[in-house]
């Protein structure tokens, strides 16, 4: 009886003395097939995130580079009739803005209204090269939660399915794996998700910036053709 007593206590303190860790490869390969081919997909969302957010964001970081001495220059040649001048200033800059002033200046001489049109469109195709792929972010940070969630589903299936052919004794490994997919996809699907929701919203802030800048460098382009000579 003693050694018995015995026998149990040191088998609970080598139970208590062996702490189970896990790491994060294996908290994916323990979610069975299902889960590593979810987490899978979850990982070549995160890759095509953060490749298009870094793309866009150099991009839009060298869009909204307008030297401040820009609007000045074509000022002074526009009043001054150099036209060939200012356009060789425009295909100098080689931004957003300048393509939109050049379409302006390829118009004086023509109604305002026309001019305005022509800037107008040219702005709309600027701004579609501006987006980019960034409607790619939203719709990433949209699927990948949705996704996480179908391998919690696919997980809690196969938990119960188990437990329904268990006959009476279930498995705990087994159903542990169920909730491993479960749980894993699941914490997957938001991280690709919040990243890329971030990442997406933060690329539509600089994108309007630079809206902002080619409204108001267009706004002035047109008000100097509107001046008195």
């Amino acid at each position: 009886m003693l050694n018995t007593t015995l026998q149990d206590a040191e088998a609970l303190v080598e139970g208590e003395s062996v702490e189970k860790t896990l790491s994060i490869i294996e908290l994916i390969t323990t979610g069975g097939t299902a889960g590593i081919i979810i987490i899978a997909i979850l990982g070549i969302l995160f890759i095509a995130a953060i490749y298009i957010y870094f793309e866009r964001i150099f991009a839009i970081k060298e869009a909204s580079k307008v030297d401040s001495n820009f609007m000045n220059q074509i000022r002074d040649y526009v009043s001054d009739g150099k036209i060939d001048s200012a356009q060789n200033l425009c295909s100098t800059a080689n931004s957003p803005v300048s393509r939109l002033i050049s379409k302006g200046i390829s118009r004086i001489g023509k109604p305002l209204d026309d001019i305005n049109t022509a800037i107008e469109n040219a702005g709309r195709l600027e701004i579609y090269g501006l987006e980019k792929n960034v409607s790619v972010l939203a719709t990433i940070s949209g699927a990948a939660p949705m996704i996480g969630f179908l391998g919690t589903v696919i997980g809690m299936i196969l938990s119960i399915f188990e437990i329904a052919n268990s006959g009476g004794s279930i498995d705990i490994k087994t159903l542990a794996d169920g909730l491993y997919t479960a749980m894993t996809t699941t914490v997957g699907g938001l991280i690709v998700g919040i990243i890329a929701y971030i990442a997406y919203n933060h690329l539509v802030v600089k994108t309007n910036k630079v809206v902002y800048q080619m409204e108001a460098n267009s706004l002035e382009f047109l008000d100097l053709l509107n001046e008195p000579i």
